[in-house]
């Protein structure tokens, strides 16, 4: 007997050990929410979206925690409960966390729903509302070219491919989505390869020195330049819709959470996106007062 009440007795103990090493990922406290974000201006901006609407709309706690890093370190930071919330996208979660396979076509919401559900089931994190923009891969050129040639989508582009130039960073020449597959895609090529910095590449487009540039659909650097985003008509590139990202045990500590959360739905597009980084990259305001004054004009917060 004795010998038995000493096994349950550790038994005890081991159990209690092993609650207490697991209060991090799957609790929360209600009340309180940490909100973070990627290192670079949308992300920055989209962090202050968040926790200044959630100040001015709920009683919570709201910290802001500066950004943390890419995907990876703000995913492990959410698994083990460090913060609770922030903006990913589609592809990202798709491609690079869940490690799935994108096939050309497949539509914005089977990427979503998936994700979505690969996120639930695999780590207890719940991906909300689609905040409406998608900041993918874009193929563009300077408007005059386009209006010349009568390109608007990728397939209009092909047919005149063997007479351009095509600039975009050793990435993109690289990725399993990338040139090569555009070229194979679509059964053309272009009559030159310009491997450039992303960061070099917009001027040489304006310039008419490359024709066409991979860019991203929220790069403020296509407006600066006057440059046009071709249509992606057959769905060639992931989309990369945002959305908040959140740890499904804050919800469950905070109920109406979720919903207030999905007022945000579809409250940006492409070209809204890109006006807000334009504000910050080029006009030199901070995140913080650009998302503030952003949800002003939309009348989420007073």
């Amino acid at each position: 007997m004795k010998k038995l009440a000493a096994i349950s007795l550790i038994s005890i103990l081991l159990f209690m050990l092993a609650a207490c090493g697991n209060s991090g990922g799957d609790q929360a406290k209600s009340g309180k929410i940490v909100v973070t974000g990627k290192e670079f201006t949308e992300q920055l901006i989209m962090t202050h979206v968040l926790a200044e609407y959630l100040k001015a709309n709920t009683d919570l706690d709201v910290e802001v925690k500066g950004a943390l890093g890419g995907v990876f370190v703000i995913h492990e930071a959410m698994k083990q409960g460090e913060v609770d919330l922030y903006v990913e996208y589609t592809g990202t979660g798709y491609l690079n966390v869940l490690n799935e396979e994108y096939v050309p076509g497949m539509s914005p919401d089977q990427i979503y729903d998936e994700t979505k559900k690969g996120y639930e089931d695999e780590f207890n994190i719940t991906w909300l509302d689609s905040l409406g923009f998608n900041n993918t891969y874009a193929l563009a050129v300077r408007k005059e070219l386009a209006e010349e040639l009568g390109i608007k989508t990728f397939s209009d582009l092909a047919e005149h491919a063997s007479e351009l130039s095509f600039g975009a960073d050793p990435e993109f020449f690289e990725r399993d989505d990338g040139y090569d597959a555009f070229v194979e895609e679509y059964g053309t090529d272009f009559a030159k390869q310009v491997n450039i910095d992303s960061d070099l590449m917009y001027e040489p487009a304006r310039d008419g020195e490359i024709d066409v540039i991979a860019g991203t659909s929220t790069d403020p650097r296509i407006k600066q330049y006057d440059l046009i985003i071709l249509e992606d008509d057959k769905n060639f590139f992931p989309p990369y819709y945002a959305a908040p990202v959140i740890r499904q045990a804050v919800l469950d500590a905070n109920p109406g959470l979720e919903d207030t959360l999905n007022e945000l739905s579809d409250v940006l597009d492409d070209e809204r996106m890109q006006e807000l980084n334009v504000q910050v990259n080029l006009e030199n305001k901070e995140p913080e007062d650009v998302a503030v004054e952003f949800l002003k004009e939309e009348g989420l917060i007073d």
